[in-house]
């Protein structure tokens, strides 16, 4: 039995992403909360909030027990990029790229 939240068109890139995921996968959602919490990367607030929904899901969807609940999966993958423009000297124009991520997380049950 698993339980999946998924956060989708997050303005962030998900490189910066990925590194605070690495911090928590394949712990308990206990310590992943804690670990979220105390983190200072920016990528923690969206991230806290699908750990919590993924909680939810777990308990009200699937009838899982919370206390034995950690992260399998946890990825973000690349979203649609806004593409933006800088203009700079002499007429010419830099692109700004604003990077998104799909953000997905599974939790499944201690045996």
């Amino acid at each position: 039995m698993e339980a999946r939240a998924h956060a989708r068109y997050i303005r962030m890139s998900p490189r910066k992403v990925k590194a605070v995921a690495d911090l928590i996968r394949n712990k308990p959602v206990g310590e992943a909360m804690t670990i979220l919490t105390l983190s200072k990367r920016i990528a923690r607030e969206p991230l806290i909030k699908l750990l919590k929904s993924a909680m939810a899901n777990a308990e009200n969807n699937h009838s899982m027990d919370v206390s034995k609940l950690y992260v399998a999966e946890i990825f973000a993958n690349p979203g649609p990029t806004l593409k933006r423009i800088m203009p700079r000297a002499q007429g010419r124009a830099f692109r700004i790229n604003k990077r998104t991520s799909h953000i997905t997380i599974t939790l499944r049950e201690k045996e």
